[in-house]
């Protein structure tokens, strides 16, 4: 389903026109579609079918508590990098039971949380990690369920930035190195292994990638049985794509054909982490053009969302649709940057963009915006982050109030004397 649609010349989520919507509650602010993300969540979660699985919402894609509650209400799970993150997953409503625990850098607190809240599975990232694990455990007479991270040296073919399976990336554990860290995690007390994790990257468009670390990540599992390790489940991480521009990823439907073919013989439980694909599309940013201006011949148009609402474009070089909220027709295209207030010159939603003329006041809204959007935001040049708005059918909630300023300085203390 299409989420955002023209009805005579006006942006409509869902049921509810976005000039209305900024009208009630300002700009800058981002806007979710709570049927696309249901649609997305449950057409995902159902493509695998019979075959063993749990799909876990990666909640650093956007970990707004309605929208992990939302996951969760649909039976969903959660992949969490932090323990942040853990206390968000519960507060919506998780099962420790259904969270995988991803990410480099866990701390002894964190682990000690995410094991008094049962959780599925911590997904190992170095032998380091491991042994601080094992020790943790013992302090709590608990046995940590583990499956370590194998960076199977695949290579996504996606921006560099968010490539996470080559040996030259920070993630996992070499493959070459896995079975004997598999033996050392085998022999700790206070460790189970439980699976074998791996994750090659995000805002990937093709299926091969996944289908290349797929068959290293089985032949490595074949290893483990013969070294007397089994495990029960594969957890594939996430990174499939979605269509910001001209991409043509695949859809659940096809991704899951590709990989239940080669899974069902294994009788392994399948682990997943999608994010974007179930979020991405189902939001907007909207935004309000403060001025435009002309400077030797380059044209700016200004508005009052920037890089500390929206880094994508800063950060990736990515590309996101812009939409006027009221689509005028007549008006004639222009080549501009679209740039908001934050002093640096990488403060920019878009470069060399051709699109229709539009004036101080009116509205934009920036496209594909649900994943890596809010959850990415900061509050540099002391901007409070903006509101976020779920639109449900003809309603519409506020899931986020705008910050403050008053908000942003109210940990900050003065000391006598200065």
């Amino acid at each position: 389903m299409e989420p955002f649609v023209y009805r005579d010349g006006r942006l409509f989520a869902e049921g509810i026109d976005l000039g209305d919507l900024a009208s009630a509650v300002g700009t800058p602010f981002y806007c979710y579609s709570h049927a696309h993300i249901s649609h997305q969540a449950a057409s995902f979660d159902t493509a695998f079918g019979d075959l063993d699985h749990l799909t876990c919402f990666s909640v650093k894609a956007c970990s707004n508590l309605a929208i992990l509650a939302l996951m969760a209400r649909r039976g969903l799970g959660f992949d969490i990098v932090s323990g942040g993150e853990l206390a968000r997953c519960l507060a919506a409503g998780a099962e420790g039971a259904k969270i995988v625990y991803s990410g480099v850098g866990k701390s002894a607190p964190e682990m000690r949380a995410a094991l008094e809240a049962g959780i599925r599975c911590f997904n190992v990232e170095s032998p380091g990690e491991l042994d601080l694990l094992d020790r943790v455990a013992g302090e709590l007479g608990v046995r940590a369920p583990v499956a370590l991270r194998v960076n199977p040296d695949v290579d996504p073919q996606t921006h560099p930035y968010i490539s996470t399976g080559l040996k030259e990336n920070k993630f996992g554990i070499s493959h070459r190195e896995a079975v004997a860290e598999y033996r050392r995690a085998a022999a700790m007390a206070n460790i189970e292994v439980v699976g074998v994790d791996c994750h090659i990257g995000s805002q990937l468009t093709s299926v091969q990638p996944f289908l290349d670390a797929l068959d290293r990540v089985l032949a490595l599992v074949a290893q483990l049985g013969e070294a007397g390790i089994s495990v029960r489940h594969l957890d594939l991480g996430g990174g499939l794509g979605i269509r910001y521009q001209a991409e043509s990823p695949p859809t659940p439907a096809e991704y899951a054909a590709a990989l239940v073919d080669r899974l069902t013989p294994t009788a392994l439980t399948l682990i997943l982490e999608p994010g974007r694909v179930l979020v991405g599309n189902g939001g907007c940013f909207v935004t309000r053009v403060l001025y435009t201006k002309g400077n030797e011949g380059k044209r700016f148009v200004i508005v009052d969302g920037g890089m500390n609402d929206l880094v994508r474009p800063a950060l990736y070089g990515a590309y996101q649709e812009i939409l006027p909220v009221e689509a005028h027709g007549q008006r004639p295209n222009r080549i501009v940057d679209v740039v908001g207030p934050i002093c640096e010159t990488g403060d920019f939603l878009a470069r060399s963009r051709e699109m229709e003329v539009v004036r101080p006041g009116e509205l934009l809204a920036v496209m594909s915006a649900g994943a890596y959007g809010f959850s990415m935001a900061s509050t540099y040049n002391s901007r409070p982050r903006v509101a976020e708005v779920m639109v449900q059918g003809d309603r519409y909630h506020i899931i986020r109030e705008r910050e403050t300023v008053a908000s942003l300085m109210a940990g900050e203390h003065i000391p006598d004397g200065v």
